[in-house]
């Protein structure tokens, strides 16, 4: 498992609008729609919305900061749905 943090490319310390910007930027460079064939950047779009999901809600972030995990069944995230509620 990837760290959450370094998929993002922030601190364990970062603000949670520092967490929202760099999820941005990484969603918009390699959302689905733009990059239709690329499946690496799919890859790494689906890596960051997992990671955004679980670091932008206050209690999964301290679970995986405490155990390194989450108890959520991560495998059943709708990574466009979290997308879409951004913008």
């Amino acid at each position: 498992m990837s760290d959450y943090y370094e998929i993002l490319g922030v601190s364990r310390e970062c603000s949670e609008t520092d967490l929202k910007k760099a999820y941005h930027k990484i969603a918009l460079k390699n959302h689905p729609d733009k990059n239709k064939d690329n499946s690496e950047a799919l890859e790494i779009f689906k890596k960051a919305t997992e990671a955004y999901e679980i670091l932008s809600n206050k209690e999964k972030r301290d679970r995986y900061d405490m155990y390194g995990n989450t108890d959520s069944n991560i495998g059943n995230i709708n990574h466009m749905s979290i997308f879409e509620s951004l913008f």
